[in-house]
């Protein structure tokens, strides 16, 4: 299926499109590291410190409130679609907390003398929907006149404070479990170009993380990410980094949405997900080819969580290990 003809294209009114729109890492790490009072310490049990999915602030003994923000440019032309995938992306980083979104606000910029307003309605429309789904309150937000339509969520969510799930709890001898295939993000980059629809990229990314995150409280996880614009490799040397463990990845093992080797194989890779390999680069050993290496780099939109646990029902594709001596963080890429 492809766009109609004569069809107004949302993802032709922005340079870019989902989370491939990201900062790179590098230069956010940069740019964020003299901001001393968002470092964790007291009740503020998640900051800055290790590019954790959410801030986490204790209450209570039993209580601790996350909070997060997440928007970005379209990413599909169906505006209804558009704000499923956005809500459902800024929820997931409460659920790669650990945490159970409570309420949620809208962020909405239109470029309102361009597009019509019955297009931002139907993008709202889809963000409440996932919300409803979620059994997550959607009350008010914040609009701005922006040259480049934009919407996300502003979510609060709770969780236990000693129950959360964070970057830094990796431990040696864990397996690694992926929640969501991946893929997504040269899916959405041939969709730009072409106008082509694909239902499975779309049904993944409007996918709830809730199911995931349960099954890693279950499984007594304490160390996960959601996989989204910094992609797998991105995602994960962030984690391994923090944990102070090396990290090895078994190619064959993880999945991949349909399409996602033909679109590359044609050259429809997002800017984001060369600059994400470039990031990693230095602290990868491997024998994969690059294309492997770019799949596994690829910019992802409302994707998966990246568990440190194995998970009934989802792939393990890889594990951490200790790492090795004067070498720093590592990914093994095999």
């Amino acid at each position: 299926m492809t766009t109609a003809p004569g069809a107004l294209r949302l993802t032709q009114y922005a340079a870019g499109g989902g989370c491939a729109c990201k900062v790179p890492p590098g230069e956010l790490e940069r740019i964020v590291a003299d901001l001393p009072t968002s470092r964790a310490g007291g009740d503020l049990l998640v900051g800055l410190d290790d590019g954790d999915d959410a801030a986490a602030v204790r209450i209570d003994a039993g209580r601790a409130v996350i909070a997060t923000a997440d928007f970005f440019t379209p990413v599909v032309d169906d505006p209804r679609a558009w704000g499923r995938i956005a809500a459902a992306n800024a929820l997931s980083d409460v659920y790669a907390m650990g945490g159970t979104p409570l309420v949620a606000v809208n962020l909405l910029g239109w470029p309102r003398e361009v597009l019509p307003f019955d297009l931002a309605a139907e993008v709202l429309a889809g963000g409440d929907e996932i919300c409803a789904e979620a059994g997550t309150y959607l009350a008010g937000g914040h609009t701005i006149d922006d040259p480049e339509p934009k919407y996300g969520l502003a979510v609060t969510g709770l969780a236990h404070p000693d129950r959360l799930l964070r970057n830094d709890a990796g431990r040696p001898g864990t397996p690694l479990t992926l929640t969501k295939p991946l893929g997504l993000g040269v899916l959405n980059n041939r969709h730009k170009a072409t106008g082509e629809w694909f239902e499975e990229a779309v049904s993944v990314m409007t996918g709830l993380n809730r199911a995931a995150a349960g099954a890693a409280l279950g499984a007594g996880a304490r160390c996960a990410t959601d996989v989204t614009g910094f992609g797998l490799l991105g995602h994960l040397y962030k984690l391994a980094r923090a944990s102070g463990v090396t990290a090895v990845v078994d190619s064959r093992a993880v999945p991949y949405v349909d399409g996602a080797r033909r679109s590359l194989a044609e050259g429809f890779v997002p800017g984001g997900s060369r600059r994400n390999l470039a990031w990693v680069q230095p602290h990868l050993v491997t024998g994969v080819e690059d294309d492997e290496l770019l799949l596994l780099a690829d910019a992802q939109t409302s994707g998966g969580l990246l568990v440190a646990g194995e998970l009934p029902g989802y792939p393990v594709v890889g594990e951490l290990i200790s790492s090795e001596p004067n070498r720093g963080t590592v990914l093994h890429v095999r």
